[in-house]
């Protein structure tokens, strides 16, 4: 096998595209109802909340760590947001001051080095 196959098939196994479009692994039809894309259908853990200090360094040990794993959690969020602001029936205004104020935020956050300086300015 060339360099250049070796590559492809290490590629392959990274994205695996078959696995693309389907449901999540834990997801069973009969057991879960609806599909619910801001749910985990893997193995249920022991909550953030309710971990002790010193059964944190286990916990962590725990989480599936990579970029697919990453992917879900911003996924799921997303979903989360989306259905609980922007899908409801009688939505209110917070979606759109939740994106001007992070916008507000991130302005401040990437001006902060010039903005810093006027800090001890003193204005007569």
């Amino acid at each position: 096998m060339n360099a250049l196959e070796q590559l492809t098939n290490q590629f392959a196994k990274l994205i695996k595209f078959d696995t693309w479009g389907n449901y999540p692994a834990g997801y069973d039809p009969a057991k879960h109802g609806p599909y619910d894309p801001s749910r985990y259908y893997g193995k249920p853990d022991t909550p953030f909340g309710e971990v002790k200090l010193r059964d944190l360094p286990e916990w962590i040990g725990r989480r599936e760590k990579g970029f697919k794993p990453f992917a879900s959690l911003i996924s799921r969020a997303h979903w989360r947001w989306q259905l609980k602001y922007m899908h409801p029936r009688k939505a209110t205004m917070a979606p759109i001051y939740q994106i001007i104020m992070a916008g507000a935020i991130f302005g401040y956050v990437t001006n902060y080095l010039r903005i810093r300086g006027h800090r001890n300015y003193k204005y007569h």
